[in-house]
């Protein structure tokens, strides 16, 4: 694989990874893989960041209504810290880049797309959390403007089972054109 490609880590947070109301409790069962990858390839790698607001009225919409329910998870409650990346992955950067998000999708106002479609990126290989939510709108997203998309799937991880695995059938299965299910192993041997 020529260096077209980026890793795209969804959301490898702290306010995923430890005890909040989010926790994602499998999320350490990938971080070894997830670290694996962007260790060897900290320049290739993004992490994003799912950034609440300070108050659910900062937010549009059912977004408001969402922060309402999940208050305590606003900035305004939680802590700083519980928004940045899980301190193994933070050791990276800046080799690695952080890109901030407010939405499950990255793609939404069109700045992650212009900074990879400046650096000529045209594969994307996706890792991180969750693999029914924001790694899926990442997927989307990514296949909606044209990348080719490789996702790691024991680099992946959810807090529910059922639909993790419900979300990996329906990526490999219905977008197999676009996108590439493997594993992490697989995917290094190859570049």
């Amino acid at each position: 694989m020529e260096k077209k490609w980026v890793h795209l880590c969804v959301d490898m947070q702290r306010m995923f990874a430890e005890d909040t109301p989010w926790q994602v409790p499998w999320m350490r069962k990938v971080s070894a893989e997830i670290e694996e990858l962007a260790g060897r390839h900290p320049t290739h790698t993004v992490f994003t960041r799912f950034t609440p607001p300070a108050r659910a009225n900062d937010m549009p919409g059912m977004w408001r209504d969402y922060y309402e329910k999940w208050w305590m998870m606003t900035t305004e409650h939680l802590a700083p810290e519980f928004v940045d990346i899980i301190p193994s992955l933070r050791a990276l950067v800046p080799a690695a880049r952080v890109f901030d998000k407010m939405t499950y999708s990255p793609w939404v106002d069109g700045r992650l797309h212009q900074l990879l479609s400046s650096d000529a990126i045209d594969t994307i290989v996706l890792t991180g959390g969750e693999t029914d939510v924001c790694v899926l709108a990442a997927a989307l997203g990514a296949i909606d403007l044209g990348y080719r998309v490789v996702l790691l799937k024991d680099a992946v991880c959810s807090g529910a089972d059922d639909t993790h695995d419900a979300g990996l059938e329906l990526l490999g299965d219905r977008f197999s054109v676009q996108l590439e299910v493997t594993t992490t192993e697989a995917f290094l041997s190859k570049i």
